[in-house]
């Protein structure tokens, strides 16, 4: 299998490098790490959407889906046609249709605005997820992050539980519908009740293990000690479900990120310097 390492939703908060650890102007960076895999038999798998078409040509008022001003201004959101899941795909040669599933970590609205530009594809996604994004809702964060409108016109899903056969110690949900068996996910409750990593073994027997929302910080992971800038702490608070499931999810994805080096790389959806480097294939 290849993998593809796309930026599919680009935001600059106001604050720079109290949100990205780098940058020397105001404005930070942040992206959506989205990727697209090559399988042998089962044609192209996406792990995450980020924005989509509809957000691009309605910005910030997408027909039944607005982005809440309070995430607009906190988030700065840069909407490019460019950085569509879509176009990314289609700029490799390949069409919608040849999308045939997608993988989300979970259903904030910056993860799954694409989903409709790929009718055809069979989204998978824990069950506890689909039912918090598309039930009723209450609080003010909950009433936000999901945008129930960006999921309508889905065709297919296909939902699991959290029970399964363990990975490097965490649950794994193994032989999702139609998909390889290097493939599988990988709960991780905290951010959502219902997030997942998605881990994928690669040619040379290593594993990625993209770990969407469970951190947003490269100083989260392999390291002894959490690393993590005062924005993205702060914003990691404010989405969570609950404080001591992400954290001590965290914790055991800091450990795995130490102990298995060698065996998993483990990467994040928001942190602009994982993506880089692992676009131009650099170690983490």
């Amino acid at each position: 299998m290849k993998i593809h390492h796309l930026n599919c939703g680009t935001d600059c908060p106001v604050g720079g490098a109290l949100f990205d650890g780098r940058s020397l102007g105001p404005l930070g960076k942040v992206v959506c790490h989205c990727l697209l895999i090559e399988t042998d038999a089962q044609g192209l798998v996406l792990v995450d959407t980020g924005y989509g078409l509809k957000d691009i040509d309605h910005p910030h008022k997408r027909p039944g889906v607005r982005i809440p001003i309070p995430w607009r201004l906190m988030l700065n959101i840069r909407l490019h046609e460019r950085e569509t899941a879509i176009r990314q795909v289609e700029a490799l040669g390949y069409r919608a249709n040849d999308v045939r599933h997608i993988i989300a970590t979970h259903l904030d609205f910056d993860h799954a605005g694409g989903l409709e530009d790929f009718p055809n594809a069979t989204v998978h996604v824990m069950a506890r997820e689909y039912d918090d994004a598309t039930g009723a809702r209450a609080g003010v964060v909950a009433n936000n992050r999901w945008r129930p409108s960006q999921l309508n016109d889905v065709q297919a899903w296909r939902r699991y539980g959290a029970r399964g056969e363990p990975w490097f110690g965490f649950d794994a949900v193994r032989e999702l519908d139609g998909l390889p068996p290097e493939i599988l996910m990988v709960p991780l409750p905290g951010h959502t009740w219902g997030h997942a990593g998605v881990a994928i073994r690669r040619a040379d027997g290593r594993w990625l293990l993209h770990a969407g929302d469970a951190y947003f910080y490269r100083g989260e992971m392999r390291g002894a000690r959490r690393k993590c800038t005062p924005g993205l702490r702060a914003y990691q608070r404010l989405m969570e479900v609950d404080a001591t499931s992400r954290m001590a999810n965290q914790e055991r994805l800091r450990a795995l990120s130490v102990q298995r080096r060698g065996e998993v790389t483990v990467t994040c959806t928001h942190d602009p310097v994982e993506l880089e480097r692992c676009q131009a294939g650099h170690p983490l």
